[in-house]
């Protein structure tokens, strides 16, 4: 039997090791991915999520730095910048049902992260919190980069406004296609667009695990939000004198 000092030992060389972080990422998405497809695809056991708290709990086990973990898993960090340019693939192959469809897809942006950002901010207000956690609730439903630099510009919380994007899209992955049978709305490209303005990436990425249709419309509906909430957000509080 090794010693526990030696254990020890070998824990420190691997933890320091960036292979080490990269592969615990790489399996913890794969066992995610494993109880997703014995759950029948649910959207209840999203891989993202699984993969997230099987993660956490390992480095909450082994009492390691989030900065220790980050060095040895940007690499797929830095996939993140390829995939998102990626999207455009799918979206070229419904090209002719954008042309037909621009006026009611550039209003549905609009409408969505305008409700999006009031309906945050209202329950936020309601709810009796701070001004600075309602300013940091408002771009909450656009993917983590444009809504970190939205709350610094607008004078909010980035921090909490990163833990908010990620329970909204966690959120709205698992309980979108539920929300969808019950309204009974059964088309890719309307469902695709709905879960990308409201729940960003995460449910982009539960959205092309259905269809390729629904990932392409999910990604335009995500960045088309992003978009509009990084310049309108910050025009419009500024309008109003909140900021």
């Amino acid at each position: 039997m090794i010693p526990h000092l030696e254990l020890n030992t070998l824990w420190v060389y691997m933890a320091g090791s960036p292979l080490l972080w990269l592969t615990a990422t790489l399996l913890a998405y794969r066992i995610a991915l494993f109880v997703y497809e014995k759950s029948g695809r649910s959207g209840l056991a999203n891989p993202v999520a699984i993969s997230v708290a099987l993660l956490v709990l390992v480095l909450w086990i082994t009492n390691t730095p989030y900065s220790v973990y980050f060095n040895g898993a940007q690499f797929v960090h830095f996939l993140l910048g390829p995939v998102t340019v990626a999207l455009a693939i799918p979206l070229y192959h419904q090209l002719e049902k954008l042309k037909r469809n621009w006026f009611a897809l550039l209003l549905g942006s609009l409408v969505g992260g305008v409700v999006g950002i009031g309906s945050a901010m209202m329950i936020a207000w309601a709810l009796g919190a701070s001004p600075l956690t309602v300013l940091s609730m408002a771009p909450k439903s656009v993917t983590m980069p444009i809504a970190m630099g939205v709350t610094e510009k607008i004078g909010g919380l980035p921090t909490l406004t990163a833990v908010m994007v990620m329970l909204t899209g966690l959120f709205g992955a698992a309980v979108a296609q539920y929300i969808f049978k019950w309204f009974k709305i059964e088309d890719d490209a309307t469902q695709g667009f709905a879960l990308g303005a409201t729940a960003h990436g995460v449910g982009t990425a539960r959205a092309f695990q259905i269809s390729p249709e629904m990932g392409a419309f999910s990604g335009l509906a995500m960045g088309m939000c992003g978009i509009l909430t990084a310049i309108l957000l910050p025009l419009a509080l500024k309008l109003l004198g909140v900021i």
